[in-house]
């Protein structure tokens, strides 16, 4: 007789485990467990029957794959995580004896849970992790604005600054930067490197106010931080060595005898490396600038279509002269900007910058009284004493020169001038599928003309309305008379060929009268033949066009109370602009 088949011990119901059993199997708690699960990638499953998956339990449990929590069980890091448990116990214990010695020796012997091998282990590759750093930098990039807090190792925010820093560097030595966008959430910057786009969030720099009560779990953020920190090293290390650039990053130009000096100047070089705006050390003297070597695109014989690679020199053209955008330009900045983000994206592109010393002194290289200086950013209304040799313009004209690839006209960008809006570059792969402001039209499509009319209509008086259609009228009169002498050229009998002349004169095309549709007839017949349309999907496709449906009626949905803001926006604008008019029209009045 063959052996029977038990419940649940094929299909679904082994397959899956439950966390319980999971924390059974390894001997971990579950503190230790969430540690071992972000840092090795293993979350929860979906089972697709979950009842099945349950093996026959009602209510929703928290499930894992079996071959994971398997894969987990010959993981070293149980055995550092485990020993980590009883070195805080024996801790702990000292503490309560109030013994000091042992106390002190062993908050100084605290094994160290290592997860270097983790991180070559899930990326095999240079390639891969490169793919992975969008969450690791704005991840990093939270943690280094944080202040000191409980929760949180001082050491994990210094090291997050420390990466984050090295990153930019080597974004600034690449100049591999090539959108920005300023959002309520922080500032997103989009680099190119190996191929790979990698965006990122800098939260704005706003101070961090004490919370009466967590609402956020810092311990699982820390876990992590600690494992994206790991992998920003490795990647760091990395891009510094292929831009032969030294790491740990060091000031100043190649030389050897001096790289002892630097290296003992360890609290000084961190300031000024952090500063953003002095050149690297290089590991070797007669190495080219990587930004500064002119590479030549590869062509190859093309059998079909070139349309793909013509749209490919096109764009290498175009990325090749936005490394060069800011070349030249002499920048300072004022002490209200953002610093950071600034220095960043102008250094990316090749320009020179410098600051107020009192502001942050080290990295400045140029005072304001310097007659070199072609722009200077200020976000304040008035500024007292200007230059002028310079231009004084907003910090969204660096932004907006970034993401249109050419430098924009300073003229909307002046002190307490209203600004153009602020453009996202990042939905343009999704134009079919979301509402396009006018403004971003008019970048593409140069007839498009953003409420042109609007302002015209506003300039005309009623005047020059009655003028306009005296010289209408005029006009017509004009062409009648025209008519009447060409008859009376004619006198006596006229020939067949005169007749026809005068015939072809008065030739001219009139209007037909429009076709009568009745629109909510044919707008029923259309709604009729599309409920026919849906009835002949199969029952198993039913659920995917459903969901396909209210996802398509969603984006429309979106779409239409935008358009009704830019509406309600443009009514707003056009009544404030009467008002302004009508009050100077006033005050001009009671002065006369």
């Amino acid at each position: 007789m063959p052996m029977q088949k038990k419940k649940f011990q094929s299909g679904e119901g082994a397959r899956y485990v439950t966390r319980r059993a999971a924390l059974n199997k390894l001997q971990l708690s579950l503190k230790d467990f969430r540690t071992l699960c972000i840092i090795k990638g293993i979350y929860p499953r979906e089972p697709a029957h979950r009842r099945r998956a349950q093996r026959g339990k009602s209510g929703i449990h928290i499930l894992y794959l079996k071959k994971d929590i398997l894969f987990l069980l010959h993981e070293p890091m149980i055995w550092k995580l485990r020993d980590l448990q009883v070195h805080l116990n024996r801790l702990r214990r000292a503490k309560g004896m109030h013994q000091k010695d042992m106390i002190k020796r062993y908050a100084n012997t605290i094994p160290r849970v290592a997860i270097d091998h983790v991180v070559k282990e899930r990326y095999p590759t240079f390639i891969d992790a490169l793919r992975d750093m969008d969450d690791a930098l704005t991840l990093c990039c939270l943690f280094a604005t944080f202040p000191k807090l409980k929760s949180i190792p001082p050491n994990l925010i210094a090291l997050c600054r420390r990466l984050t820093v090295e990153f930019m560097h080597v974004c600034i030595a690449a100049r591999a930067l090539r959108k920005v966008f300023i959002s309520i959430k922080g500032i997103y910057f989009q680099v190119e490197l190996k191929g790979q786009a990698i965006t990122w969030v800098i939260p704005h720099n706003y101070p961090h106010e004490p919370q009466k009560k967590q609402e956020v779990d810092f311990y699982t953020m820390a876990t992590f931080a600690d494992f994206y920190s790991t992998a920003l090293g490795f990647v760091n290390f990395r891009l510094y060595n292929n831009l032969n650039l030294h790491y740990p990053p060091r000031l100043g130009s190649y030389n050897a005898e001096r790289l002892e000096e630097e290296i003992l100047e360890e609290n000084e070089t961190s300031d000024r490396v952090a500063a953003l705006n002095l050149p690297l050390l290089k590991t070797a003297e007669d190495v080219e600038d990587p930004a500064d070597a002119e590479l030549d695109l590869d062509t190859f014989a093309m059998d079909g279509d070139e349309s793909k690679a013509e749209e490919a020199r096109k764009e290498y053209e175009k990325v090749r002269k936005l490394k060069k955008l800011f070349e030249g330009l002499k920048v300072f900045l004022n002490r209200e900007v953002p610093r950071e983000p600034l220095v960043f994206a102008l250094r990316c592109f090749g320009a020179q910058v410098s600051w107020d010393e009192t502001t942050f002194p080290e990295g400045a290289t140029f005072p304001e009284t310097d007659e070199t200086i072609t722009h200077q950013i200020v976000d304040r209304p008035d500024i007292e004493k200007q230059y002028i040799s310079r231009y004084y313009v907003q910090p969204q004209w660096v932004f907006d020169c970034v993401n249109a690839r050419e430098l924009i006209p300073v003229d909307k960008y002046f002190l307490g001038t209203p600004l153009p809006p602020h453009l996202s570059p990042f939905t343009v792969e999704y134009r079919t599928q979301r509402y396009v402001p006018p403004e971003e039209k008019a970048l593409t499509d140069p007839s498009v003309i953003v409420n042109k009319d609007q302002e015209l209509l506003d300039e005309i008086s009623d005047n020059d309305i009655e003028d306009i259609e005296d010289d209408k009228k005029e006009s017509e009169d004009e062409t009648m008379d025209a008519d009447d002498e060409d008859l009376d050229e004619y006198d006596g009998e006229m020939t067949e060929e005169q007749l026809a002349e005068i015939k072809r004169k008065k030739m001219k095309v009139e209007s037909g009268t429009p076709e009568v549709i009745n629109k909510g007839k044919l707008r029923r017949e259309m709604h009729q033949m599309k409920l026919l349309k849906e009835k002949m999907i199969q029952k198993k496709y039913r659920n995917l066009y459903k969901s396909m449906k209210s996802g398509r009626m969603k984006r429309e949905k979106e779409i239409k109370l935008l358009k009704y803001k830019r509406r309600i926006h443009e009514r707003t604008s056009v009544e404030n602009k009467r008002a302004e008019i009508r009050a100077r029209r006033a005050q001009a009045a009671t002065l006369m």
